[in-house]
């Protein structure tokens, strides 16, 4: 386990803001947490806690005057037999428990090698496998509930362990009760997936078709979708460790029926995704792109030249150079569209 004391967050989070902690505990198994927590107490101090994972979803404001939990739980392990026994029929499903700690896309790339199916179109996403959980990370029409099973954790008031069925986390879009009342209640520890031996791609999502057939590939394999995939991300998002960013700042917002036939007689061309026979998903980031902030600054902080959903460092900036371009950006598309955006990742 590793305990340090006023450890810098520079490199724990992806837009590369300098920040500092009172405190940074990192623990390699869940024996070593529930030692901790059994130790430390911190729901009755009522020390600030920030349990950390890649740092890809948070923006630091400040200084943090708490004490950081970053999870170091490895390992990828094929439980089917052990959860499902022998079923009386054959099944194509495979239940995968992986760590906490277990840096996403590296989990993805071993689905994809051992030709487990279910998270390729969630490639090349950054994180952390825990937070994929709290998050409910989603792209290209996939998102990380549609393949979880179950989450396993540790209460952090009694260090016990607890595990959450898929129905218990409240997943909707981009949330879950891990982000909500059950915030810095839980410290996840693994996560098990309920992947499929057999391939059945997803390809109607964005543009995935079409740069398969720049690429004269009508029916690709799991290998040549998780290519694509990471290609067109390339494309569009920049490299954290070029340009520091969280991703997708915003969230798409999601509107009544009324509200964008209204818009859609405004602007035709306005692209969308029917989520019911009420609700039509509008992309944020084709907002902000029309209220003409798509490759422009403010200060050290911009919107990425290529993808108006990023906001970028561009170097120096700090977290409340980027809550200011935030708070412009969702100004102005509130003043042409009438819809409040909001932002995907966690401010601290």
């Amino acid at each position: 386990m590793k305990d340090i004391r006023n450890h810098s967050l520079k490199e724990h989070n992806t837009f590369g803001i300098s920040a500092v902690c009172d405190r940074f505990v990192e623990f390699a198994t869940e024996s070593e947490l529930r030692q901790l927590l059994h130790r430390e107490r911190f729901a009755e101090q009522q020390e600030p806690l920030l349990i950390l994972g890649g740092g890809s979803n948070l923006l630091l404001t400040g200084d943090f005057h708490g004490t950081v939990l970053h999870s170091a739980i490895t390992g990828i392990e094929n439980v089917t037999e052990f959860i499902m026994g022998s079923p009386a029929e054959p099944s194509s499903d495979i239940l995968v428990r992986v760590g906490s700690g277990v840096v996403w896309d590296d989990f993805v790339a071993e689905c994809v090698k051992r030709g487990w199916h279910g998270a390729e179109n969630l490639s090349l996403i950054p994180g952390e496998v825990g937070a994929s959980a709290v998050q409910n990370i989603g792209a290209y029409g996939v998102e990380a509930k549609d393949i979880i099973e179950r989450v396993e954790a540790l209460e952090v008031a009694t260090g016990e362990p607890v595990v959450f069925e898929n129905a218990d986390c409240g997943y909707g879009y981009r949330q879950s009760r891990f982000k909500g009342e059950w915030k810095d209640k839980y410290v996840v520890t693994h996560v098990t997936y309920r992947l499929s031996s057999v391939f059945t791609p997803k390809l109607d999502y964005g543009n995935i078709r079409s740069a398969l057939a720049e690429r004269c590939i009508d029916m690709p394999t799991l290998q040549q979708l998780r290519e694509t995939i990471i290609d067109i991300r390339q494309a569009k998002l920049p490299d954290p460790k070029v340009l520091g960013n969280g991703g997708s700042f915003f969230m798409n917002p999601v509107v009544g029926r009324a509200k964008y036939e209204e818009l859609a007689s405004m602007y035709p061309a306005m692209p969308h995704y029917v989520v019911d026979a009420d609700h039509v998903k509008i992309p944020a980031g084709w907002m902000i792109d029309q209220c003409g902030w798509k490759g422009r600054r403010l200060g050290r902080a911009g919107v990425h030249e290529k993808q108006a959903l990023v906001l970028v460092n561009l170097g120096g900036a700090t977290g409340q150079d980027i809550v200011s371009l935030c708070e412009a950006i969702r100004h102005d598309v509130m003043e042409k569209f009438g819809i409040e955006i909001r932002p995907e990742v966690n401010i601290v």
